[in-house]
């Protein structure tokens, strides 16, 4: 099966009272992206929004209407008050399906709150972390769903693909500024040591790099760092067959990483006994 996917990395508005500016530039950005044949349509964390409090709207409406209209799914982020604490706010990234249905939502899990979005220029939100890491499944299989920075916590990556998540789609907000390196190194390790497709995007606040990229656990397969839509293709058959063979010392290697990973190179019963001393 081979998926189309067009990564969205936009110009963004920010700022007391302009984050709504973001919407009707995310429908046409939809408009765009869906050209072609498009299966899938990815955007950047709380984009278009909202992410400065008092959380007063929600995008979700006219991005149901946009995936409808073109038959695509949207992946898109939002803010929203908290389901702990409604004076508080989850960081939320959504799926939506051809249809406009939404296929379900994933809460930014990590780090522990408060973070860094209270009282900045950016965001203006007080992020409260929630516990839940759920996969969803659609017509290409299960997809997983992690934020920003939770790229550098990687159980949470190995759980989303223990529970079946071929690919993992990780948007961010922006403003890496030093971690630029690290951030895609880390993407793709994800991607190779998960036997899966792992991308991320970012918003463009001014003239900072971003990072659109997609890796398969081969290869690196999109890697830009101007606002643009960016259009890949992804093979699942190619990770499915990867989880299903074993590894094995051979010549020419039929593979570009290590297969097999899931049922040859975890121990689970191990990692239980040393967690517990």
């Amino acid at each position: 099966m081979t998926i189309k996917l067009a990564v969205v990395q936009p110009k963004t508005h920010y700022g007391e009272g302009n984050d709504k500016k973001n919407l009707p530039e995310a429908l046409a950005h939809v408009d765009e992206a869906a050209k072609g044949g498009t299966d899938i349509i990815f955007f950047p964390e709380t984009y278009p929004g909202p992410w400065r409090m008092p959380i007063t709207w929600s995008p979700i409406p006219d991005l149901q209407a946009k995936a409808k209209e073109h038959s695509v799914y949207i992946i898109a982020g939002a803010a929203e008050n908290s389901i702990k604490n409604p004076k508080r706010h989850n960081l939320v990234h959504y799926i939506i399906d051809r249809n406009g249905e939404l296929v379900g939502k994933y809460r930014r899990t990590s780090p522990y709150s408060p973070w860094a979005y209270l009282g900045g220029p950016l965001w203006n939100l007080d992020y409260e972390e929630c516990d839940e890491l759920p996969v969803f499944d659609t017509e290409f299989g299960k997809i997983g769903l992690l934020i920003c920075s939770e790229v550098y916590v990687p159980e949470l990556a190995r759980i989303l693909a223990l529970k079946g998540a071929e690919i993992i789609f990780m948007p961010a907000g922006g403003m890496k500024v030093d971690l630029q390196n690290t951030w895609g190194t880390l993407i793709f390790a994800r991607a190779i040591e998960n036997l899966a497709y792992v991308a991320t995007t970012q918003c463009i606040f001014g003239v900072e790099e971003g990072l659109a990229m997609v890796a398969s656990p081969e290869e690196i397969v999109l890697k830009e760092s101007k606002p643009g839509i960016y259009r890949v293709e992804m093979d699942l058959d190619r990770v499915r067959w990867l989880r299903e063979q074993k590894d094995d010392i051979k010549y020419p290697l039929p593979w570009k990483t290590k297969p097999g990973i899931f049922h040859q190179w975890r121990r689970p019963e191990l990692y239980k006994r040393l967690l517990e001393k």
